[in-house]
């Protein structure tokens, strides 16, 4: 955040006998700023700061625990993440997006998994390879030893609802099970993993 340079001190105003002296002596004398108010302003300036960040993450983001292990190695069993609960008022919900939703079948629990196929998808696996509108869809997110050998036969992703599969597909519970998730459903993007430091950064 930008911060302003500290306002310079206001002279007093000038007396009737300063005003008849020459053009030089009119110049009011600068008056020296009180002593640590350098300090004062920069502390002022770090705590407006600190507030406003508080608020962003408040409002904006929301800190969530990881449970599970299906969406390894990006994300594991306890990690802390900040889910982004806005940005989907704003822009679509696209393939590839790590995402939260309340699960299909018990909304009092939440999921996280990755959006794989839209509304409107035609959408098979076979042999654990996907299959999106007859083009085969590259995974790079997912090492060889995270897949598995399921298929499934093609279907049309339902209007307003998504495909969801968790990257660890070898113990993911996801979509082939409980079938595409309703757009009312999801709540969060996954955003920004905090801790542990180890594995702090972007979710991609």
């Amino acid at each position: 955040m930008q911060t302003l340079p500290p306002n310079s001190p206001i002279p007093d105003s000038i007396g009737p006998s300063e005003a008849k002296n020459s053009s030089a002596d009119n110049l009011p004398a600068s008056t020296p700023s009180p002593k640590g108010g350098g300090v004062g302003l920069w502390l002022r300036d770090l705590l407006f700061s600190a507030a406003a960040s508080v608020l962003i993450i408040t409002f904006l983001y929301q800190p969530v625990r990881v449970e599970g292990t299906s969406m390894l190695p990006r994300l594991e069993n306890s990690d802390r993440l900040f889910i982004n609960k806005f940005v989907y008022r704003f822009s679509a919900i696209e393939r590839g997006d790590v995402v939260v939703f309340h699960y299909p079948r018990d909304p009092e629990k939440s999921y996280i998994k990755r959006v794989i196929a839209l509304p409107g998808d035609r959408l098979r696996i076979d042999h654990g390879q996907v299959w999106l509108n007859n083009k085969r869809l590259g995974e790079g997110y997912i090492p060889e030893e995270y897949r598995d050998s399921r298929s499934m036969a093609e279907i049309v992703v339902p209007e307003d609802s998504y495909f969801m599969m968790g990257d660890h597909r070898s113990i993911s519970s996801d979509s082939r099970e409980f079938g595409p998730v309703e757009r009312s459903l999801i709540y969060g993007k996954a955003a920004f993993v905090y801790w542990p430091a180890k594995d702090a950064g972007v979710v991609r």
